[in-house]
């Protein structure tokens, strides 16, 4: 792509202030999804009925449409960003309230609405706007102390969490709790506020633990010295054992025909089967690099709701990946948590397109606003006192 630095264009603006660096690994992780759905999704779909590629084909148009919302977001300014994830993050409230009352119960949970025969996850959407609107009311409680910003955050942050929980859906609430509890200490609160807010999350675990049979079902079977060989976790932690460092070489991993979530949340035990402990190395190489390179961009942003939000929607990324990968590995209970871009997944695919869209958009280089101005049609003329003066002044 090749643009004019006299081209005043929007595109053009966009193309020469993005982090093109920044933007190449995030298609890199793309590609990277596209290619090692061929890997995990053909065999779930035979052992659904589906046709082979049926989850690949997928996952090459949610990849697609992902690529064009996160391109369109980036070309924003932080203020309609922020504008934006206002309005995504009512809808997405109205749709969690909507999903208690309307959604399918599947496995003992309502997460899920479905709207012309599609499926949709309101939760996802709502991540990156709670993480935006999040970061402009804790700019402004430092900013502005006669606004009542920061018990609005806190209010928002428990709708937020309280609306997830009674879904139930703890592996979701848990990474809101944690990106937000980091934002608040990035901002500079109170000390006795962000300790509360720790309190609070360590007491929310605990209340999942005593009230959601499955939450203590999961957490029991983890701690236990007993575990059964045969439970996904068990087989994707063999995947790591039979793939070794070079891995078996693409499509002759095995464990994947027994791992009913394998195109989801254990894609990265596949990846392991067939391409190796080296290759799943990288992939983390990559999610880490996305996330430094964007902390790296908060760490020089003069502006705080904008700089709050880059290491929020930062986190938020790199949080999701960290948590998926370690449940993959044995580190962590099972929470259903996708890999970024990896993982199947429609709603998952485009809440992460518009969370790095977002992020692109607030990482941008922004000059002076004089560089920005378009050149004047004409040229400005000398004013008539200005002439005169020149007229007058004695030749040397």
């Amino acid at each position: 792509m090749r643009f004019s630095r006299a081209d005043r264009s929007r595109l053009a603006e966009w193309w020469f202030t993005v982090d093109h660096v920044l933007l190449s690994a995030i298609l890199i992780v793309v590609a990277a999804g596209i290619v090692l759905s061929l890997a995990a999704s053909p065999a779930v779909a035979l052992k659904k009925g589906l046709p082979a590629y049926y989850f690949v084909e997928r996952h090459v148009l949610f990849s697609a449409v992902g690529i064009v919302i996160m391109l369109a977001v980036s070309l924003l300014e932080p203020a309609s960003v922020r504008r934006l994830s206002l309005l995504v993050l009512a809808g997405a409230m109205g749709g969690l309230v909507a999903v208690y009352f309307l959604g399918e119960e599947i496995n003992g949970a309502r997460r899920w609405l479905t709207i012309e025969g599609h499926s949709i996850q309101p939760s996802e959407f709502a991540k990156p706007a709670f993480v935006v609107v999040s970061a402009w009311l804790l700019a402004e409680s430092r900013r502005r102390p006669d606004m009542p910003a920061l018990p609005l955050a806190f209010l928002l942050f428990a709708v937020f969490a309280g609306l997830l929980v009674i879904q139930p859906d703890v592996g979701q609430t848990l990474l809101v709790t944690t990106v937000w509890i980091a934002m608040l200490f990035v901002s500079g609160v109170m000390l006795k506020s962000a300790a509360l807010a720790v309190l609070l999350g360590a007491a929310g675990v605990y209340a999942a633990y005593l009230y959601f049979p499955h939450v203590a079902y999961r957490f029991d079977r983890f701690f236990s010295s007993q575990a059964s060989d045969h439970s996904q976790g068990a087989r994707a932690i063999q995947s790591f054992v039979e793939g070794g460092f070079l891995g078996r070489g693409p499509g002759e991993g095995t464990i994947k025909t027994s791992l009913p979530d394998a195109h989801t949340d254990y894609i990265f035990a596949v990846v392991a089967e067939e391409y190796g402990a080296l290759a799943c190395l990288a992939l983390l190489a990559l999610f880490a690099f996305v996330v430094l390179r964007a902390l790296r961009h908060a760490e020089s942003e003069p502006d705080a709701p904008t700089r709050l939000g880059i290491v929020g929607l930062a986190l938020m990324f790199g949080f999701q990946a960290l948590i998926n990968m370690g449940v993959n590995v044995g580190l962590l209970p099972a929470k259903g948590m996708t890999l970024p871009f990896l993982s199947a997944g429609g709603s998952s695919m485009l809440a992460i397109s518009l969370t790095l869209g977002m992020l692109l958009a607030l990482t941008r280089h922004r000059p002076d606003a004089d560089r920005l101005k378009k050149p004047p049609l004409m040229p400005s003329l000398p004013s008539l006192d200005a002439r005169k003066t020149a007229t007058n002044e004695p030749r040397t």
